[in-house]
């Protein structure tokens, strides 16, 4: 068995891809932010239909006035408060801006849901006259 090392040219290197990029963003965000020994670790389930996205997260330990839930554009911060027995702090970035209007949140038995409502992009199509 052969084994040759293969060099890139610049030529054959295609484009970054959206997958790429966001997959890159994500390692270049771990390697530049100290992990502190607090925070925990969270499961997550994200699910979407047409209209919302429902992401569940597990925050055992945490009671809902000890929770801070942000939303800005397509990504969702979810962060203890300092009194909290318990230390979380999660981004979550999705593909679609978010309509905080129908948007809810419900925490159950350690289990933190959040409903996100899609946020439908308004048409900018300008109807042009005919002369």
């Amino acid at each position: 068995m052969f084994f040759t090392p293969v060099m890139r040219r610049a030529a054959y290197v295609p484009h970054l891809r959206g997958v790429d990029q966001q997959l890159e963003r994500w390692l270049g965000e771990a390697l530049q932010t100290p992990v502190k020994s607090s925070v925990k670790a969270c499961a997550a389930a994200v699910t979407q239909d047409e209209k919302s996205y429902t992401l569940s997260f597990d925050v055992p330990g945490v009671s809902k006035e000890q929770l801070n839930i942000g939303i800005e554009g397509n990504v969702v911060r979810i962060e203890s408060l300092k009194d909290a027995p318990r230390s979380y702090q999660l981004a979550y970035e999705l593909p679609q801006d978010i309509d905080a209007a129908t948007s809810e949140a419900k925490l159950e038995l350690g289990v933190l849901t959040l409903k996100l409502g899609k946020l439908t992009p308004a048409s900018k199509v300008t109807q042009l006259n005919i002369v």
